[in-house]
């Protein structure tokens, strides 16, 4: 029975109504924005839910909204993979909001901005996970962008001003190289709808091109190396809530984008780009893990250390490409399992690095400064900070049970299957190198300065929500045989495999199940 009798079509309309309109309520309300904030951050929470149970029991769902269909109206389109990521953005939404009712109490001006652009940043990132043509998505796309650079700027500080606008700049590029890939295939095929685009589109030189622009504009939003040079400034300067979004939700999005593009469009071409793309996305994934895991290792002060972690654990999404793509070839169902693998590690991240920013934002508060060689025994005076920052860590790590772990040894089994040593061999040495920079912060926590330091008192609401967002990270480790269902509604990732997908299933449950038994949860599946 539908979730208090209202359908998937209501539930989607929720997820992009219920925060535009809070975000108006806050603005012309600014007094009220906290309680406003966090009654529409439980409502989204809410209406997630309720198209998850949709989907579940129905399957994928298609809105046109209006009752204008494509290619001349706009649809709304849920399945296993935008659900799973909306569901994700709503609990870090919750945790985020949390947080910054307490954090920004002592920052009216702050106050007044944050909860207005945040909402519209949410509102954008749902219209995202539910768009089902291209313009559509470019739209959403932009709105995410000018939030996301606003929010970056919201301290008023003279980095967070600098850091901003090189946000700004290359959101823009991003997204102008975007639309012209979407104009470009309009040109070609007549259609900007995904679905009508699937079954016109071929081989040629528009696609080509089409598909070279966009994936540039998607890289450069996501940040992957080499184009991460905007992202640390802008994720070490913003105020922590903010770091928290961008690091765990926005860049989610471009690569949300570019995933659903490669699946639906892209990835089942002939040609010698769509063969060779996935190579070069692997190569710089890897890349990225190494020079982001090795920038963190040398950074001094803690939001830095998190954001080139940030740089890294991207990377780590990218191996799918070349993983999955081979697989392809073969007729193998690790294709699915490269793909569940990068998913598995999005949503893992995104908990994790929302955790550790929060962390960071608590210890800033408590010393009023993010230096690490001055954390002053910061364990012993916030234990629940400290203690969200290593279960953080260790999803990014990818250590048992957490989720972080559950994809790291989907994407070495896919590699391991392949023979593809060298990233293996990446996936292994990053998880080195994190252990590396969480343990450096974690050494200089329990560490007496030479001059002892006094605190301020910081809200156990901003602890507690940390540690909660922390824990799910965690948690996640577990919930694979709960969450395959749900990343099969609609087989998003029907199109990187012909074959059954019973060796995907399999493995997942697998490994959740092996996890759950050595900690004495319950017998392996």
């Amino acid at each position: 029975m539908p979730m208090l009798f209202l359908s998937g079509a209501d539930w989607a309309a929720a997820l992009v109504f219920v925060p535009l309109l809070a975000a108006l309520a806050c603005f012309l309300v600014p007094r009220a924005a906290g309680w406003l904030g966090l009654s529409a951050a439980v409502l989204v929470l809410l209406a997630t839910l309720g198209l998850v149970q949709s989907l579940l029991s129905e399957g994928p769902l298609r809105v046109m909204v209006g009752g204008w269909g494509a290619p001349l109206g706009i649809d709304l389109w849920a399945d296993g993979l935008s659900a799973a990521l909306l569901l994700m953005t709503a609990l870090v939404g919750l945790g985020v909001s949390a947080f910054a009712a307490s954090y920004f109490a002592e920052h009216p001006e702050q106050r007044r901005w944050f909860w207005p652009l945040w909402l519209l940043l949410w509102t954008a990132l749902n219209g995202l996970y539910l768009s089902a043509d291209l313009f559509n998505l470019y739209v959403m796309f932009e709105v995410l962008g000018l939030s996301a650079a606003a929010l970056t700027a919201l301290s008023g500080s003279a980095t967070a001003l600098n850091a901003a606008m090189r946000y700004l700049l290359v959101s823009l590029v991003g997204s102008i190289a975007y639309l012209l890939g979407v104009a470009l295939l309009y040109h070609g095929y007549g259609t900007v709808d995904i679905g009508l685009l699937a079954e016109r589109i071929g081989a040629s030189a528009v696609t080509s091109a089409a598909l070279l622009v966009m994936v540039a504009g998607l890289l450069l939003k996501t940040a992957l190396f080499p184009f991460h040079f905007w992202l640390p400034p802008a994720h070490a300067s913003a105020p922590a809530p903010v770091s928290a979004l961008l690091s765990a939700l926005v860049i989610k999005g471009s690569f949300y984008l570019l995933l659903r593009l490669w699946l639906d469009l892209f990835g089942g071409l002939a040609g010698p780009l769509p063969a060779l793309l996935p190579e070069l996305l692997g190569l710089l994934g890897a890349a990225a893990v190494l020079w982001g895991s090795a920038q963190a290792l040398r950074q001094r002060r803690l939001k830095l250390l998190i954001a080139y972690s940030t740089v890294a654990q991207i990377g780590y999404l990218f191996l799918a490409f070349p993983l999955s793509s081979a697989a392809m070839d073969n007729g193998s169902a690790l294709a699915q399992v490269a793909w569940q693998a990068a998913l598995y590690l999005a949503l893992a991240h995104g908990l994790a690095k929302a955790a550790m920013f929060l962390s960071a934002g608590s210890l800033l508060r408590f010393a009023g400064h993010d230096r690490i060689a001055d954390l002053d025994r910061s364990v012993h005076r916030l234990p629940l900070t400290l203690t969200a920052f290593v279960l953080g860590g260790v999803s990014i790590m990818g250590l048992p049970p957490s989720g972080g772990f559950i994809g790291k040894w989907l994407l070495l089994e896919a590699a391991f299957s392949q023979g593809r040593w060298g990233l293996a061999l990446v996936v292994l040495v990053g998880g080195v190198l994190a252990a590396g920079y969480v343990f450096k912060v974690v050494g200089y926590a329990f560490t007496p300065t030479k001059i002892a330091q006094e605190g301020e008192v910081v809200p156990r609401a901003m602890q507690w929500s940390a540690l909660l967002l922390a824990f799910g990270a965690i948690l996640l480790g577990f919930a694979a045989p709960w969450l395959w269902p749900l990343l099969e509604v609609g087989e998003p990732f029907a199109g990187a495999v012909a074959t059954q997908n019973d060796l995907a299933v399999a493995e997942l449950a697998s490994v959740s199940g092996a996890v759950m038994a050595a900690l004495g949860s319950g017998p392996t599946p």
